[in-house]
């Protein structure tokens, strides 16, 4: 005698569904909005170690993640924004945005001046190095 299993396979329209939300969440992951957890103490005692950002990858415009260049750009960091960037030596960093030097290049620091490594060691970094912005702090 057969056994037959009562569970059934769920519709295709859920798991096209699901494969969609999968996508979605991607892209806004890898374009528009990020966490991560901060390392070291460059941003202390604004952001100590260990705390999650919330990173808005489209406040100064919009980029593909495997381009270093904005596709579209609306806005540049202000004196006082807390942004994300790709350092000069290809590591991610999390500074203050302190001024605009020249055409698109901006100076950025650390809150820990005593400890950071930041544009007095390699200067002004592009627009383009600059990745996020850094709105919310947990």
């Amino acid at each position: 005698m057969e056994s037959r299993s009562n569970v059934t396979l769920p519709d295709r329209d859920l798991i096209g569904l699901i494969l969609l939300a999968f996508v979605v969440a991607l892209i806004v992951r890898l374009c528009c909005f990020d966490l991560a957890v901060t390392e070291g103490s460059s941003m202390s005692p604004t952001i100590p170690p260990g705390r999650i950002i919330f990173i808005n990858r489209l406040a100064y415009g919009f980029r593909f993640p495997w381009q270093r260049h904005y596709v579209l750009r609306w806005s540049t960091p202000h004196p006082g924004d807390i942004v994300v960037l790709l350092s000069p030596q290809g590591k991610i960093a999390v500074k203050r945005c302190i001024s605009l030097t020249e055409h698109d290049f901006f100076f950025v620091e650390g809150d820990n001046k005593a400890v950071s490594y930041d544009s007095r060691h390699y200067g002004p970094v592009p627009i383009d190095f600059i990745t996020g912005k850094v709105v919310g702090i947990r």
